[in-house]
């Protein structure tokens, strides 16, 4: 098959806020949020004032990539590490006492390769409580990770996770906890 992406008109998609909105928070994200210098408390607050919805206790650390903070949930007391990138053009939510280490992925995009102008194909990302993503991990479009999960380094998430598993690299081999070796 053979794209004709000219033809590529986005329909569906919905980026939940006008073209200022937008643009406002491209250049407060840029000029600030993703800058080492910017303390946590000031990133929550500006991810807040732009329509996240984010408990206490929560730390972001810089370089953090979030494509719409107002399509944004997170619980309490929750880590998200040096250069994760939230790709949400759909809602990701996340639970409490998680922690998204350093490069982690989560991408709620992707495009249909069997339509002809590659539309898009996005999907939610929701995260229990308790849930650790490791290091370089991915997360793609749909899936939901269940409570008290590990993702480890480098896994490629395609798929929910039952609760108390881990996933593992290369393979994305799903362990259930209780089974894992010592």
């Amino acid at each position: 098959m053979s794209f004709r992406l000219a033809g590529f008109s986005g329909s569906g998609y919905d980026k939940g806020r006008g073209v200022l909105w937008q643009a406002a928070w491209v250049v407060t994200s840029s000029l600030i949020v993703r800058r080492t210098w910017c303390p946590s408390v000031l990133r929550v607050s500006l991810l807040r004032l732009f329509g996240a919805r984010i408990g206490r206790g929560v730390l972001i650390r810089e370089h953090v990539r979030i494509h719409w903070p107002w399509k944004l949930r997170i619980g309490d007391d929750v880590w998200i590490g040096v250069d994760a990138w939230l790709l949400n053009l759909e809602p990701i939510s996340i639970g409490s006492n998680v922690c998204i280490s350093q490069s982690a992925f989560l991408c709620t995009g992707s495009h249909d390769y069997r339509s002809p102008t590659f539309e898009f194909d996005n999907q939610p990302i929701s995260v229990e409580d308790g849930v650790w993503i490791a290091t370089r991990a991915t997360v793609l479009r749909g899936v939901k990770i269940g409570a008290d999960s590990i993702i480890g380094a480098t896994a490629v998430v395609r798929k929910d996770v039952a609760p108390n598993s881990i996933v593992l690299a290369p393979s994305s081999t799903v362990v259930p906890r209780e089974r894992r070796e010592s």
